[in-house]
Order: C-alpha cells, then sequence, then structure tokens
C-alpha cells in the first residue's frame, strides 16, 4: 500500500518471520514490545508490533502517528545517544507491521528504582550529558520528543545512554509555538495538543493548557529527571493535574506575571486558582546532598516557569554544573549493571503479575566478554518458555505514570505500563565498577 511504501522509505521489508520471537517486554498505546532474535545475524532485537485497526488500515493504509515516528527516527538516525530503528518488517496479514529496534538491556527508571547504592554525582554527570547531547541534536533538527522521562533513557552495558520512544514526538519551526505538524481539529486553532508528557515530567504551560509551544518543554523534563537522579526519588510525583500544579508551586513558588509574562494567556491560567507559596525552595530540598551552588542554578534554569528564558539544550551543556568537581565520569568507567537469571517464575495474573526469582551474577568482564555474554543471555531468554514483564511493582510508594498518548485521552493522567520501556531479562540488578 502506498502508506507501507512511504514507512518503509525503499525497496521490499522483511518477514516478522525472520526473527525469532521472546518475551514481552513493553506494552503501550501505540504497540507492543518483544525481545527477539534475527535468525540469520543473531542479534537480539527490540520489535514493537504496530496497533492497527482493521477497518482503518484497510480504507487508509498505515496510521499518521506511526509514519511520523518512523519519518522521525529516520531524520535522527545514526546519532550514538537514540535509539536505533534498524529496520521495518510486515507479517503475513495486511496489517501486521513491525518496528524493530535495537535492544538494550536497563532503562534508567527501573535502575533507579531497584539499585540500593545510588548513582554517583560523576555518573549522574555523566548521564545528563549524554542525555543533553541527544536533545540537542533532537531539537537541532526541529523536533520535540514530548516524553523524556527516565523510562525512556535505555542504558547499553558499555555506559551509553540513549533516548527511546518518540511516538509522541512533532516537529516545530524553530520559533517560539510555531506548528508545522500540527495537531489542532476544527475550532481548536490549530497548534499542539497540551495532553503530552507524562504528569511527573510535564512543564507548567502544558499543565494551563498551551497549544503553542516548543521544545522548552522537553527541556523542563530535563530538570525533572536530573533532580530525581540526584534525589534517587522522582522530584513532583503527583497523581493529578492539580496535584502536579501544586507540587510545582510548592517547589518553586507560585508564578507571577512578572516572571512569566504568558502567564495569563494560558487557557487554563484563570480557571486554576493556584496556591500561594512565596519561596523557591529548591535549595531546602536538597539540602542533604550538600548542593553546590552551580547544581541549584542549573535546577533553577531547567525548572524556569517562563518557557523563553527556559535554559535550552547548548546553554545547559555549557553549564558550570558540568565544569566545576568532582567532573563527569567517563562513560566507559559507569557502573556495569550485567545480569544473569538463573530461574524464572510465572505467577498468576497474567504479565502484569509476573514475579521472577533468580540469583544473579556480574564480574568486571572486557567488553568483548560482557558483549558475548549478553548475547548467551538473549538466547536463552529466548528459550524460556515463561512469561517475563516488567515488575508489578515498584520500589518506590508511587508506581510511574505514562504520558497521555492522545488529544482525547483522560485530562487525569493515571497510573499505567509505560509505553517502550526495554528492561533486564532479569530482576535482579547488581551493579559493579569497571577498572578504569
Amino acid at each position: 500500500m502506498a502508506s507501507q511504501k512511504a514507512l518503509l522509505g525503499h525497496g521490499a521489508c522483511r518477514s516478522v518471520g525472520c526473527f525469532t520471537k521472546g518475551t514481552k517486554i513493553g506494552e503501550g498505546t501505540y504497540g507492543s514490545v518483544y525481545q527477539a532474535q534475527d535468525k540469520e545475524s543473531g542479534q537480539c532485537v527490540a520489535i514493537k508490533r504496530v496497533k492497527l485497526g482493521d477497518s482503518t488500515f484497510e480504507r487508509e493504509g498505515m496510521p499518521i502517528t506511526h509514519l511520523r515516528e518512523v519519518s522521525i527516527l529516520r531524520a535522527l538516525r545514526q546519532h550514538p545517544h537514540i535509539v536505533q530503528l534498524l529496520e521495518v518488517v510486515v507479517g503475513s496479514a495486511v496489517d501486521s507491521v513491525y518496528l524493530v529496534f535495537e535492544y538494550l538491556q536497563h532503562d534508567v527508571a527501573r535502575l533507579v528504582d531497584t539499585m540500593s547504592v545510588p548513582f554517583s554525582l560523576p555518573e549522574i554527570k555523566c548521564l545528563a550529558q549524554q542525555l543533553l547531547t541527544a536533545v540537542s541534536h533532537i531539537h537541532a533538527n526541529f523536533v520535540m520528543h514530548r516524553d523524556l522521562k527516565l523510562a525512556n533513557l535505555l542504558l547499553a552495558e558499555d555506559g551509553t545512554l540513549k533516548v527511546c520512544d518518540f511516538g509522541l514526538a512533532r516537529r516545530f519551526d524553530g520559533t517560539a509555538g510555531g506548528a508545522i505538524d500540527p495537531e489542532g481539529g476544527a475550532g481548536k486553532e490549530g497548534g499542539y495538543t497540551p495532553n503530552v508528557v507524562t504528569l511527573w515530567y510535564r512543564a507548567p504551560e502544558l499543565l494551563l493548557g498551551a497549544r503553542q509551544y516548543g521544545s522548552a518543554v522537553d527541556m523542563w523534563s530535563v530538570g525533572c529527571m536530573l533532580g530525581e537522579l540526584l534525589l534517587h526519588r522522582p522530584l513532583m510525583p503527583g497523581d493529578t493535574e492539580l496535584k502536579q500544579l501544586h507540587l510545582i508551586c510548592e517547589l518553586l513558588g507560585t508564578p507571577r506575571a512578572r516572571i512569566w509574562p504568558g502567564l495569563q494567556t494560558l487557557p487554563h491560567a484563570s480557571k486554576m486558582a493556584l496556591p500561594e507559596f512565596h519561596y523557591n525552595e529548591l535549595q531546602t530540598r536538597f539540602a542533604k546532598l550538600s548542593p553546590s551552588k552551580a547544581t541549584i542554578d542549573l535546577l533553577n534554569g531547567l525548572l524556569t516557569y517562563d518557557p523563553e528564558v527556559r535554559l535550552d539544550s547548548v546553554r545547559a551543556q555549557a553549564h558550570p554544573f558540568f565544569k566545576e568537581r568532582p567532573l563527569a565520569v567517563r562513560k566507559e568507567c559507569m557502573r556495569s549493571f550485567t545480569t544473569h537469571s538463573n530461574s524464572r517464575t510465572h505467577a498468576a495474573g497474567g504479565p502484569h503479575g509476573s514475579k521472577r526469582q533468580g540469583e544473579a551474577a556480574s564480574s568486571l568482564l572486557p567488553a568483548a566478554k560482557r558483549q558475548s555474554l549478553q548475547r548467551m543471555s538473549c538466547a536463552h531468554a529466548l528459550k524460556d518458555e515463561y512469561a517475563c514483564s516488567s515488575p508489578g511493582g515498584l520500589a518506590l510508594e508511587q508506581r510511574r505514570p505514562s504520558a497521555a498518548s492522545s488529544p482525547h485521552a483522560n485530562r487525569s493522567v493515571l497510573p499505567s505500563q509505560e509505553s517502550m520501556r526495554i528492561p533486564s531479562p532479569s530482576s535482579v540488578v547488581v551493579s559493579n565498577r569497571r577498572q578504569c
């Protein structure tokens, strides 16, 4: 079909039968994600099955949401800190389409939730530098990710961080709020939907209904992630939009027109009575960490109310936070989170209720040996008959929420499965220092 040819970009695509299907490792609004292995090369990959409505596909072809995601991933390909879309494959049915991604064992959210020893400041700086490098490339190509969160940051065994899940990404024209890929319907005056970004990481302009916005919404998310890495817990874990606004005001003080000139022009600004907090409490919130002035200044710059003044990725990369000691550790010297599961059990309750048990063994290994073990672990997982899914619960009291995936979704985001999480096959994470 025409839309399928546009999706592929060139030539005929391979069949999904070229892969050995493994365990389910994620479930999202736009598709399920499975671990798989290429029968020819032996490469371990992540395959995302695209959800298509039969009647819609027959009538209109490939949905625009998937075409956008593939188009954006192609535009951003070959960047070392963005997950690579390897190919598109099809099944036997006309509406069976799959996206094949490189496979990375860990996502940062799960590591934060399970690791007994938090990331050190040099490690956090290393992760933040890689994240900002990726975000800078995304924005330089006039793309907004619109769902940056720790669960969408994957970590390879060599310490490389990669951004994934571009299902909500959109293009913009580089001006403030300029939309070249608008989502507005009749009577909505164009622009984008404000119902994007997972609630804990959602910028205040989105919470107040902005439809004209730009890449600054991603930078707010970066600030939330940096705060979460430093605290080892979510910075502002609201469970409704009103609660999220309350937490933002409690941490940063209630916004005023003098520091945010565009505040009163936002659709919900006059409808919501913001709570009164007179002081910025960032320094107090991080007091136990004895943060430097540069640390608080970077957080303040990223968590600035006015999106016109908020730090962009280029200025954030050049911030003194990254130049003062302790300096960022080299990514090759990041802790290793190599795991090996000796046994698994499948509990009742389906994939979301599964429990896994196993002893973990980890050692400081050369890169080639680590890669060999990773391939062996992948093959072992593919032979396993038991389901292996994301854990049903988290170590935190709050379960991580997901981003709303459409303009028609419920405005109050409820806890649910992340859209594209690629966890390690083992439930136990063991960390070790590499020898550098």
